[in-house]
């Protein structure tokens, strides 16, 4: 059948750009390794002269399949699967560009693409390196080929191509019988991008991260040269590489934060989600291996910890990648994508890199240079390594409780954090901020091989006092009282609160004393200093996280929240002013989008004492693709000191369906007692033509009131007041409205003299509402400010480390 409309000749093209990027990184990888291994100059240079063309083939491939997948999404060709499946017609062009990155085939094809950007600068400075380094990134290139070739091998699917045709995915649908099936609205339109991720945070969050994901490669690839060459002189090129690694997966981190703050609602900035610390802990480790570099540039001391660090890192770095695309994390991680049937290629390909590398690892330890004379202990090396260990450590103690849902998968066991899921995270890294605070305080102020006792203490003494007076100032005014986990945690966290300020203004003092201002050198200094600034806006902002919206009586709740923290939703009706302690908040209307998926609420805030007024709009999003259901997208009101975030659990107006509910009958006399779901209720007594502010019967009038107190299972007592009269011979009722409690109570008729009936209507449909929650975050600002001056530190240590070689 011919079908009409489909443009093949690019998917065709792409197939064979991704088999030719497939053979040419494969001929770049053996090329490569036979001038690494050639004895004489012109046998080096001649595979290495084929390498290149063979790597330069490789990376204008890789550059050819994104431009023809950006081309196959901009002008909505849908016949192809990956065109359909992660775009529509109703998206900019900047959504279209981060539709490519939605899927695995795009991921893994970025991470390609910066590997061939890496790959081409190496090839331009890497100089008598070129050769073993670039073996193992062509190395890297052809697994990652295999990752989009979408290709069966005796029934065995290898990979998963991005020019897959939509017919032929869903191969036995009806909607595909017809020659015309692109006009069909289905497939003409296009299955969207996740409306969660149409964001800008997605057109440049991705790609910063997969180039941190991409560099980590560079450190590891000398290292791994360095010991299948035995040649241990590439800690000097390696040093810009490690810190442009370091500096770039680090605001990678930092954005995917600032992501989850502004439009990902985890309650903050970071939830020690699994994906995130799949991140996080290569981050750690490269960390840790650029400071043992550091230490044997200048000492000789710890390359065998340098090349453990380096190795690991980029080892990490493709476990977090089988992480979070195995599957088995999309229970627990709203980042991680499902199992797409890659499991076996991603196991395949951590490890056919991890056997070899530790291997040589093992095999080479004994000859990679070493001193015996231990470093002193008053010497900078010494707090340096130990700093590293401890980056070491904690980078374990994420990754280990992070993988308990792969043990469980591969083991059978049943291995579980708790339900608390950020303390048995956050009780062992306070005590990691601790010594990494105070050793990025003092690290600085030691001199390598030995430092004099009176020399340390008198550079030291003026910051050490200072930072002392001004944390116990910030503990003490700032009522830093976080006591949820107890007296020890909470000292901790004023510990951890010296050491942050200890770094920050230590740090701040050496650029000033010990460089004499020289901002050029000061690098490190300013990286550390960043590092405390973070360490104290993470630790104020946490521990003094307080929760506006506050509910006593909080019968709505919804959302993610447990019943024990159900207190923290304020149930708000529309336009009905309610207090929330410090502030007003009303609920002044709601508004959907032209596509239907989004609905924005407008809350106004008002301090009670009249000093702020500011409006709120957190939305609700109706899921497209992944979970269903709704996803709540925050609003914060940003100040100097603080933020006001709040983001909507749930709203009557995106409730799907009509209210079934119906009115229950029940006859009562005077002193019974009626029970609902929340609470129940007593007839206390009947007043005949009530005559009050709101009803205004006369003694010519036929009215009976019934007056019920209402008790809450939240132990608070209410009242109801509905009526029944007559009048023109018609019987009248008045309902009473109970919207706190969803109750609507009316008085039907009355049974005799002794019994009425009273209808009782149990909704949540009584009155449009939203479920709110509102937090506080102090000092946030210190966050983000702090990740800015460690980025900056890192680019500016790279510079000066360029220069310098």
């Amino acid at each position: 059948m011919k079908y009409i409309g489909e443009h093949l000749l690019p998917g065709q093209l792409g197939h064979f750009l991704v088999v030719l990027s497939l053979v040419a990184s494969l001929v770049a990888t053996i090329a490569y390794f036979k001038a690494s291994n050639a004895s004489l100059p012109t046998e080096h240079d001649s595979w290495k002269k084929l390498a290149r063309i063979a790597f330069m083939i490789d990376a204008g491939s890789v550059l050819a399949i994104f431009s023809i997948i950006f081309t196959l999404i901009a002008n909505h060709f849908h016949e192809y699967f990956y065109a359909w499946n992660h775009s529509d017609r109703s998206l900019s062009p900047k959504y279209l560009l981060s539709s490519i990155w939605e899927g695995q085939e795009g991921s893994f094809l970025l991470w390609t693409f910066w590997h061939a950007v890496i790959g081409v600068v190496l090839i331009r400075t890497a100089k008598k390196w070129e050769a073993p380094v670039m073996t193992v990134i062509s190395f890297a290139q052809l697994c990652l080929a295999t990752m989009i070739l979408g290709l069966y091998i005796f029934n065995v699917k290898v990979g998963s191509s991005p020019f897959l045709l939509t017919r032929h995915q869903f191969a036995d649908a009806p909607i595909f019988s017809g020659p015309d099936y692109l006009s069909l609205p289905k497939i003409h339109n296009g299955n969207g991008l996740n409306q969660l991720l149409q964001n800008y945070w997605m057109v440049i969050h991705p790609p910063i991260l997969f180039l941190g994901f991409a560099s980590t490669i560079v450190p590891f690839a000398y290292s791994i040269a360095g010991l299948w060459k035995k040649d241990f002189s590439w800690t000097k090129p390696v040093l810009p590489w490690s810190l442009f690694s370091g500096g770039i997966l680090g605001l990678g981190i930092m954005m995917g934060a600032a992501w989850a703050y502004e439009s990902l609602t985890f309650g903050g900035y970071w939830a020690w989600d699994p994906v995130e610390n799949a991140s996080l802990v290569p981050w750690l480790v490269l960390v840790a291996g650029i400071h043992t570099l550091l230490i044997y540039n200048s000492t000789g001391h710890s390359l065998r910890a340098t090349n453990v660090f380096f190795i690991l890192a980029y080892l990490l770095v493709m476990y977090s990648t089988y992480l979070t695309r195995s599957g088995d994390l999309q229970d627990t991680s709203v980042h991680a994508f499902v199992d797409s049937g890659m499991n076996w290629q991603l196991r395949s390909w951590v490890f056919i890199f991890v056997v070899p590398a530790l291997a040589l690892l093992i095999a080479r330890y004994k000859k990679i240079p070493h001193i015996a004379k231990e470093e002193e202990f008053n010497s900078r090396e010494f707090w340096m390594f130990i700093g590293s260990l401890v980056l070491f450590l904690s980078a374990m103690a994420i990754i280990i409780p992070t993988s308990f849902p792969i043990f469980n998968t591969l083991f059978g066991t049943k291995l579980v954090i708790g339900e608390d899921k950020e303390f048995p995270y956050n009780r062992i890294q306070i005590f990691v901020a601790v010594v990494i605070g105070v050793l990025t305080a003092i690290s600085q102020y030691l001199k390598y091989k030995n430092t004099s006792k009176a020399y340390f203490t008198k550079k030291l003494l003026w910051a050490t006092v200072a930072a002392i007076l001004i944390s116990a100032s910030i503990s003490y005014f700032g009522h830093i009282n976080y006591n949820k986990y107890g007296i020890g945690f909470l000292s901790a966290i004023h510990l951890a609160l010296f050491a942050a300020v200890y770094a920050v203004v230590a740090n701040a003092a050496y650029i000033y004393t010990g460089l004499n201002g020289k901002l050029k050198a000061a690098g490190a200094s300013v990286a550390h200093l960043g590092f405390g600034l973070l360490l104290v806006g993470i630790l104020i902002s946490s521990s003094k996280k307080e929760v506006l919206s506050v509910n006593t009586f909080n019968p709505l709740n919804f959302g993610p929240d447990k019943p024990k923290e159900g207190f923290e939703n304020l149930t708000l009706f529309r336009g009905v002013k309610t207090d929330m302690g410090t502030y007003w908040a009303t609920y002044v209307k709601d508004s959907v989008s032209t596509n239907g998926r989004m609905t924005w609420f407008q809350v106004d805030m008002e301090r009670k004492d009249g000093k702020d007024k500011f409006t709120l709009y957190p939305d609700l999003i109706r899921n497209t693709k992944g979970q269903e259901g709704m996803s709540n997208n925050p609003d914060s009101r940003h100040y100097l000191h603080k933020d006001i975030f709040s983001y909507v659990n749930h709203a009557s107006s995106v409730q799907e369906g009509t209210d079934t509910a119906q009115f229950k009958n029940h006859v009562v006399k005077t002193g019974d007692t009626l029970f609902y779901s929340e609470g129940f209720m007593i007839l206390d007594s009947v007043t005949v033509n009530p005559h009050d502010g709101k009803h205004q019967f006369t003694p010519r009038d036929t009215a009976i009131m019934a007056n019920l107190s209402v008790y809450t299972k939240e132990q608070q007592k209410l009242s109801a007041k509905p009526v029944f009269y007559v009048r023109n011979n018609s019987a009248q009722y008045i309902l009473d409205t109970l919207y706190s409690q969803g109750l609507a109570i009316s008085l039907t008729r009355i049974a005799d003299d002794k019994h009425l009936e009273i209808s009782v209507k149990e909704s949540s449909r009584l009155a449009p509402f939203l479920a709110l929650k509102v937090l506080q975050f102090p000092f946030i600002n210190l966050v983000w400010l702090g990740t800015v001056l460690m980025i900056a530190g890192f680019v500016m240590a790279l510079i000066r480390r360029i220069k310098l070689l």
